[in-house]
């Protein structure tokens, strides 16, 4: 059978496969320690878990509009206003079946051939192979971990050509966790309003934000920014929703209206019951968000202060979002009986298959040299998964 060609151009998500690999081990009957996937370990806020149960119970379990309904945007809205100081109405609002789902819609309706994409790495998985199945062509900006993996003017202004057609900025970011602060974007602002690119930043982790940083929309810096910028968030991270599938967009009308034709000849609407969750989530759920986050600030020092005391890792501090991206250079070149160490893909393979700890090689995320690992885990198996990978990592010589 021959399939669409635009197929041979992407991949299957790591990550999932990283999660389906470890799982089959452990239905095979192996100790292993999940550090690999990016999801919440903490149940739905019962006030969201609550107002689901009364969807269905009442009887809203039928079509909403296939945006969303009105009463989740005016939430939305109420959302962007209080948190981000941002003004939008509702024909600049659109609800989608979680943030991936919204960026695909973002993707669609901007990108063709031709076009280019510029996209800082260490990236998102998804981003590239977004980019690539709307046929458009993904331009890598690689960051460096001594810049705290943050995309400078001079390397921005390289990456323009007539070409350029939209900027993905993910802050904070998955999978280094690093923030850009408000100077940075302001460093940037000229060049990007210099050409007629489109802003599209990814906001699903801002309220992981720690030591008391602190999360800026680059659309709220000036009403000229906001124009050309498409903010994407959702309730699946910061109220551990993950399976509830509730995403959402801000941006100028026209993009709006065309994201919501794609999505009414594809998905129709997000899940009604999904919807009157994440309502009552954005509502009443900001005290469980605060207890979440201080509880990730505690995993990320922990975390941070074990990895650091294995010989072969370094990791540094991350500001934001819930993931480690701990440099793991110095075990290249290293070997274990029939294993070699030459790249993050045989150091995240050795811990997995030998040391029982699932890990993502920063090869998925365009930087080898790095491991991502995930800290929305219960602690007690971070304390697990620290001691896998000192016990494998020092079998290594």
């Amino acid at each position: 059978m021959k399939l669409a060609q635009r197929l041979q151009q992407i991949k299957a998500s790591p990550t999932m496969a990283v999660a389906a690999k470890a799982k089959a081990l452990i239905a095979q009957g192996h100790d292993i320690t999940l550090l690999g996937l990016g999801e919440p370990d903490f149940q739905t806020p019962q006030v969201a878990a609550d107002a689901g149960i009364e969807a269905i119970r009442s009887g809203y379990t039928k079509y909403t509009a296939s945006s969303g309904s009105d009463e989740l945007k005016e939430a939305i809205i109420q959302k962007f206003k209080t948190d981000n100081g941002l003004d939008y109405q509702k024909k600049e609002i659109i609800v989608s079946c979680g943030a991936k789902h919204t960026l695909y819609n973002i993707s669609q309706v901007l990108f063709e051939a031709g076009d280019e994409v510029i996209i800082p790495a260490p990236y998102w998985v998804s981003y590239p192979d977004q980019v690539l199945i709307a046929g458009a062509t993904p331009v890598f900006i690689q960051t460096k971990e001594e810049d705290g993996f943050l995309i400078t003017s001079n390397q921005l202004k390289q990456a323009i050509t007539p070409r350029t057609k939209a900027i993905i900025f993910n802050s904070p970011s998955n999978p280094t966790g690093a923030i850009y602060p408000a100077e940075r974007y302001e460093d940037l602002a000229d060049l990007l309003l210099s050409t007629p690119l489109w802003i599209i930043s990814d906001e699903i982790y801002e309220t992981f934000c720690y030591n008391g940083g602190a999360h800026t929309s680059i659309a709220a810096l000036s009403p000229e920014l906001k124009k050309k910028t498409i903010v994407v968030n959702g309730v699946s991270k910061a109220y551990s929703m993950t399976g509830w599938r509730i995403g959402y967009a801000a941006g100028p009308k026209e993009i709006i209206d065309a994201m919501d034709m794609v999505q009414s000849q594809s998905t129709s609407n997000p899940a009604s019951i999904s919807q009157k969750a994440a309502l009552a989530a954005l509502r009443g759920g900001a005290a469980f968000t605060e207890m979440m986050v201080s509880e990730f600030e505690k995993r990320r020092n922990l975390m941070v202060k074990g990895l650091n005391g294995i010989k072969g890792i370094r990791c540094a501090t991350p500001p934001g979002s819930f993931y480690l991206f701990p440099n793991i250079q110095d075990t290249f070149g290293k070997r274990f009986e029939s294993w070699s160490i030459r790249c993050a893909t045989d150091l995240a393979s050795f811990l997995l298959e030998e040391g029982g700890v699932a890990t993502v090689p920063g090869e998925a995320f365009g930087a080898d040299g790095y491991l991502r690992l995930s800290y929305a885990s219960p602690t007690e198996d971070l304390v697990a998964g620290l001691k896998k990978i000192e016990r494998a990592v020092s079998k290594l010589s």
